[in-house]
């Protein structure tokens, strides 16, 4: 997570808020109070309600539409019901949570105190540093079996209709898949497999 994180008062205005997001380089910043409480989030995604932009902006007949558009402050712009974690939650359930709600970032509370905020960036520095885990034993046979495992278990392809053969690390798949996306899948499982040093694909694509 980021630690160190930028936020903005309620009180403050839409104007200085977008100003603090430009400056800093930021998509969305947590809304805290005098007291340091987290009370909401103010993201792009808000701004393009703005009457700023046009008419077309605005939210017709609706009076959330109107003031989201239309108000000075943070406070009738931010997105108040914020979907928060705490610092052992695991990087999968914030992952879930991104995806489940459609939010790019989640602050992270020590019991009321805003601590820090998990952006998508920082997925990506996991990614970047998440190191090669792979317990595949040396030689072709152990990378054969290797393969035909994560086909079946992880990646949900039987593989009946396919051939494997590996060779000094080079792996040759013949045979017939019934979609590009089975055959990317194949491809995939073993490249990343240890050991493998080069992945021949003889496969057809099954007939509809």
């Amino acid at each position: 997570m980021t630690a160190n994180v930028v936020t903005v008062s309620p009180d403050h205005s839409v104007r200085h808020a977008a100003q603090i997001m430009l400056d800093h380089r930021i998509s969305g910043m947590p809304v805290v109070d005098d007291d340091s409480r987290l009370v909401g989030i103010v993201s792009e995604g808000d701004f393009l309600h703005r009457s700023e932009l046009g008419p077309a902006a605005i939210s017709p007949n609706e009076a959330r539409g109107y003031v989201k558009g239309h108000s000075w402050k943070v406070a009738d712009l931010m997105t108040s019901d914020v979907v928060t974690a705490d610092e052992e939650t695991p990087i999968e359930r914030i992952v879930m949570l991104m995806q489940e709600h459609g939010i790019k970032r989640i602050p992270v509370m020590r019991g009321q105190r805003l601590v820090g905020v998990v952006s998508r960036a920082d997925l990506l520095r996991v990614v970047v540093a998440a190191k090669f885990d792979d317990d595949t034993a040396a030689g072709d046979d152990a990378i054969r079996r290797s393969i035909l495992t994560r086909l079946r278990e992880h990646a949900g392809v039987k593989g009946d209709a396919l051939t494997l053969r590996v060779s000094n690390g080079l792996v040759h798949f013949s045979g017939t898949v019934s979609s590009q996306r089975e055959r990317d899948t194949v491809r995939v499982v073993a490249e990343g497999v240890r050991g493998v040093k080069g992945v021949y694909d003889h496969l057809y694509l099954a007939l509809p």
